[in-house]
């Protein structure tokens, strides 16, 4: 019986340092973490090139490498007032590799119901990069010097002005929008693709006016093309460029909507890397040379964590929710979306 318990034992203790073995050689050929981003990140621009959000985007492109170890790759995705190129972010793996500019035309979509995906939900912030109003701009060669000789006009020659937009549900169209029924004027409205084909229309006559950014249009009022009329933030712009022009506010009509955007992912991204990419762009928004190039095209660095663009993201779409339904804005927007 001993010589049998030895020869168990004997069995048991190779048996368990064979398994010790093997565990210690799992650990040797153990696939090592992979560690984000190993390799481009690819940035979807809802809009065309040369408008304030691709020209942002190409600024955090230079420094890309400096903060997260691998470049930006930018990709232009036109179309649909941004829902083409946020129906192909919301749809993406979400595996950190593909993020994309986000804008408040983004809110308005969701609330128009026309496009693929619910933004707010299918998406989640990672910063905000820039805050600034809407600007009306019009050409140097039109007769209007103020914005109350553009509203006398179009009540003297009802539905004769055209103002361009950068496409139907675009901020700029609600915006248009929101003028017409606050001057009680009729407009009509020419939506396009995106800001050089917007100040294209309007420098060739082809649109009287347009709401844009005041990035788009900061050279052409240096060269004295055009001229802006009114701005649609609650106070005047600082930048010496557009602080002449008065608010709507200030000329008695209700239009106070800031244009904002920034970058997000879509939902489900790993928690762990989506920290590390949202640290690394608070680092690139902050860097100098990104803030001098922004401040450069006119665009105020307004930055937000995920957590405070998560908050203004639903306190803007209730906002905007409640002023378009109480405007009739909203379902105007709609049969023109139909």
């Amino acid at each position: 019986m001993r010589r049998r318990a030895s020869a168990l034992l004997a069995v048991a203790s190779l048996v368990i340092s064979i398994i010790i073995g093997g565990c210690g050689e799992v650990e040797k050929v153990a696939i090592p973490v992979q560690k984000y981003p190993e390799k481009p990140i690819t940035v979807i621009v809802p809009f065309g090139m040369g408008g304030s959000t691709d020209l942002a985007a190409r600024s955090l492109e230079r420094n890309a490498i400096k903060y997260l170890g691998q470049p930006l790759v930018i990709m232009n995705k036109p179309g649909g007032a941004g829902t083409i190129g946020w129906n192909e972010l919301a749809g993406a793996n979400p595996d950190g590799y593909t993020v994309g500019i986000v804008a408040v035309d983004m809110l308005i979509s969701s609330l128009l119901e026309s496009s693929k995906y619910n933004y707010p939900t299918a998406l989640e912030p990672i910063a905000q990069i820039s805050s600034s109003p809407m600007v009306l701009g019009v050409s140097i060669d039109q007769p209007w010097q103020t914005l109350d000789d553009l509203i006398e006009y179009a009540k003297k020659n009802p539905g004769q002005l055209k103002v361009g937009n950068a496409g139907i549900g675009s901020i700029g169209h609600v915006v248009g929008e929101m003028f017409g029924q606050s001057a009680n004027i009729k407009i009509e409205q020419v939506p396009f693709s995106g800001g050089s084909e917007l100040i294209g229309s309007l420098l060739g006559g082809h649109v009287q006016l347009i709401f844009i950014t005041p990035t788009a249009f900061k050279e052409h009022i240096k060269s004295g093309k055009v001229k802006i009329l009114a701005v649609s933030g609650e106070t005047r712009m600082a930048d010496p460029l557009f602080a002449s022009a008065p608010t709507f506010k200030e000329k008695g009509l209700d239009i106070t909507l800031k244009n904002w955007f920034g970058i997000a992912v879509p939902k489900e991204m790993p928690i762990k890397d989506k920290d590390k990419l949202a640290e690394g762009l608070k680092s690139m928004i902050a860097d100098p040379d990104f803030k001098k190039n922004m401040e450069n095209m006119g665009l105020p660095v307004e930055y937000l964590s995920p957590q405070e663009s998560q908050d203004k993201w639903l306190s803007d779409s209730q906002i905007l929710s409640k002023r378009l339904k109480d405007t009739g804005v909203l379902e105007k927007v709609k049969a023109q979306k139909k």
